[in-house]
């Protein structure tokens, strides 16, 4: 069954109420409107995530680089000096992945690995020249992105959206996080 493309007054539900109600679709179990709700948020979600991505996949895509070296590179350059675990932790893969996106990003001159002035052992990572200029390559049009969305909103309304985003953060994760944003003066929904 081909989808109708929503119209400028149809939303995501509407669509899925004609398409329950179209006697030519498959049955569906009974959603309630609160599940409805949240599913047109996940979407929503899912929606704005992809937009918010394709600008740097592209950039990245001519390095034959993917999101996780998107990933990397972004927390070695806004918290220099970190070491291999403390990154293992920010994002939450494993040593594999990680050794593998580093291997890369080191190989290319986009971080630099130094040894750590207390253990010899500790590697503490940076973005080298290169790999600042592509960390802000990077950010930039995601900053674009949010100064124009959240120019529509009223502080009031950004409060609530920022509450809303560390909220999905899961609530074992989010002192970890605070800690984290801290280091750069940014503490996340209002929490000093």
């Amino acid at each position: 069954m081909l989808l109708k493309m929503p119209s400028k007054h149809t939303t995501i539900s509407d669509q899925a109420r004609e398409k329950s109600n179209d006697e030519t679709a498959e049955p569906n179990h009974t959603i309630s409107l609160r599940e409805e709700n949240m599913l047109t948020l996940i979407e929503l979600f899912f929606f704005a995530y992809r937009d918010f991505t394709e600008e740097g996949d592209e950039i990245l895509d001519t390095f034959g680089f993917g999101r996780a070296h998107h990933r990397v590179i972004h927390f070695v350059h806004h918290y220099p000096g970190q070491r291999v675990a403390d990154l293992l932790g920010i994002l939450k893969i494993t040593k594999q992945s990680l050794a593998r996106v580093l291997k890369q990003l080191v190989e290319q001159d986009f971080i630099c690995q130094k040894e750590g002035s207390k253990d010899r052992r500790e590697r503490l990572l940076y973005t080298t020249e290169k790999g600042n200029k592509l960390a802000e390559q990077l950010a930039d049009p995601q900053i674009e992105r949010f100064e124009k969305t959240m120019g529509n909103f009223s502080k009031t309304e950004q409060q609530t959206i920022e509450k809303f985003l560390f909220t999905l953060i899961r609530k074992h994760n989010r002192q970890d996080v605070i800690s984290l944003m801290a280091q750069n003066g940014h503490f996340p929904a209002g929490k000093p």
